[in-house]
């Protein structure tokens, strides 16, 4: 069978697949801490779920919804970015989408056409690059500053007349840097300047740590806003991976022709999904303050006992997400393997810690872990890795 050359050049998701090894492993027997996985390890909040019940009971998750989403969720969507950001969308500015991880891919669907060129700043969430592949475009790195934040003029030394979007993703998957209110409006002045569309993955906006805030690029002055795509969800700060609520917030002809894919691709998310996600976004939100709080002890706890181990450099702590993105090149080195990936399959094999190889991210000397699980295994996961890199060292 011949495939399309456009799946030809996509790789595999690494997360997913590190994540199927580690769960076929801990099948067998084997106690695997897997800190690959970028889930909550919490449960849906109880009203979210009485929520999606009471839908179902009533009959209203039983039909198709519009492609974009039913109106009272779009209007909550609304409501929380005003409550939270102080700026004002309307309904048909929002769609409602498969997981912000679809958004991001009809986006590419309906912005992109053959050799258009996004600028992707270093590490990379690993879907970018693939999503950007698949709509017939072209990814384009950007390698960060000492200070792990890309600045503008490392994207103008980029940017060239193909260049139609920049992504900027913040708190970062992998790193969890959050990056400052200052840098953001140099961005964004920059793409407004040039014409460059700003797609902003807010999607960790809610999980910030130790003092730190968060700036999205839509609360940064009409001109900016104008020029950005907002994709966020609830996948991260409410525990709701599984019921696949993403959204998309842009302008209105931007979401018109966003309902074309969508209609054709999903025709809607799951109704009973959309009524919990209602729930979520218009109820109690000291769920996500209270999830938080439990994030940011095991960042503190976790942290210093990471960069205690040998040859695993992270000088700057994480302010936001929930992952640890250290270099591992002298841990490598050191315990005599040739590269991040060897070292990792090492690791999961004796160690029973499954790790994420920085590859994945366009960093090969780094590597991911999430602290997306409980506080217990987090430190169990520290003494196999110190024990680990013990055993190995000559």
């Amino acid at each position: 069978m011949k495939f399309a050359k456009r799946v030809l050049q996509v790789s595999p998701s690494a997360t997913l697949a590190l994540s199927n090894q580690a769960k076929a492993l801990a099948a067998s027997g084997v106690d695997v801490i897997n800190l690959g996985v970028g889930e909550p390890d919490f449960n849906t909040p109880t009203h979210i779920k009485a929520a999606a019940i009471q839908a179902i009971k009533s009959g209203k998750s039983d039909f198709y919804t519009a492609a974009v989403g039913i109106l009272p969720l779009r209007q909550a969507i609304c409501q929380r970015l005003k409550q939270d950001f102080k700026v004002d969308y309307r309904p048909d500015q929002v769609a409602v989408t498969v997981g912000g991880k679809f958004s991001l891919y009809a986006l590419g669907q309906i912005l992109l056409d053959p050799g258009d060129q996004v600028l992707i700043p270093l590490p990379y969430w690993v879907s970018y690059g693939e999503q950007v592949k698949l709509a017939g475009g072209k990814p384009v790195f950007v390698q960060p500053a000492a200070d792990g934040f890309v600045s503008v003029a490392q994207l103008e030394a980029q940017r060239t007349v193909k260049t139609k979007a920049v992504i900027i993703n913040s708190p970062q998957n992998p790193s969890g840097l959050v990056y400052s209110k200052s840098l953001l409006e140099a961005i964004g002045n920059w793409a407004v300047e040039h014409d460059i569309l700003l797609i902003a993955d807010d999607m960790y906006g809610k999980l910030i740590y130790n003092g730190h805030s968060f700036t999205s690029l839509i609360e940064l002055g009409e001109k900016i806003r104008q020029q950005t795509i907002l994709v966020s969800g609830l996948s991260k700060a409410y525990a709701m991976t599984g019921w696949r609520v993403g959204y998309t917030v842009a302008s209105p002809a931007v979401i018109a022709k966003l309902s074309v894919v969508l209609s054709h691709a999903t025709s809607n998310i799951a109704a009973v999904s959309q009524y919990a996600a209602l729930a979520a976004l218009t109820g109690d939100q000291t769920v996500v303050e209270s999830m938080c709080q439990a994030f940011e002890k095991r960042l503190n706890t976790v942290y210093p006992e990471l960069i205690a181990l040998p040859g695993f450099e992270l000088p700057q702590k994480p302010q936001g997400a929930f992952y640890l993105f250290p270099k591992v090149a002298k841990a490598v080195k050191m315990t005599g393997f040739n590269t991040t990936e060897e070292f990792t399959a090492a690791v999961l094999a004796e160690a029973h810690v499954a790790l994420v190889a920085g590859a994945a991210f366009g960093m090969p000397d780094h590597i991911r872990l999430s602290y997306a699980t409980d506080l217990d295994s987090l430190q169990e996961a520290m003494r196999r890795l110190k024990e680990f890199m013990n055993k190995h060292q000559a």
